[in-house]
């Protein structure tokens, strides 16, 4: 019996300042906010991108957090501009595409084939 096919629908994460993150993403990739949980100017948690983002003010640690996100940009040079023109991202020790942001959370960015974000967004629109 084979398994059935499956895509990953997006990875929660829980971060102190979920403002903060909401503009990150919107600016370095141009994802939007899909879905909002609570007030507009303060939500409980957002989907973005893929992502669920939990508001937890007071989250201290990176455990429960996942260890990194690895995604496909079509320009990475671009992405990495973007990304290090925000106060607190550095770059990790394993190199200068792998952004740390400011709570510890990491995310690899890593070269898209010619058509894959187009194809990607046409299996998924809401990304």
């Amino acid at each position: 019996m084979s398994a059935p096919g499956a895509y990953l629908e997006h990875a929660a994460f829980r971060v102190r300042d979920i403002g903060w993150h909401i503009r990150f993403f919107e600016a370095l990739f141009g994802w939007k906010v899909r879905q909002i949980d609570g007030d507009d100017a303060a939500p409980k948690q957002v989907w973005i991108g893929g992502m669920q983002l939990i508001s937890t003010p007071d989250f201290d640690g990176t455990e429960g957090r996942v260890n990194h996100l690895g995604i496909r940009c079509e320009n990475v040079e671009a992405a990495m501009a973007l990304a290090y023109a925000f106060e607190g991202v550095t770059a990790d020790p394993r190199g200068r595409n792998w952004l740390r942001l400011p709570e510890g959370f990491i995310i690899e960015l890593l070269p898209a084939s010619r058509t894959a974000v187009a194809t990607a967004l046409t299996v998924h629109p809401e990304l």
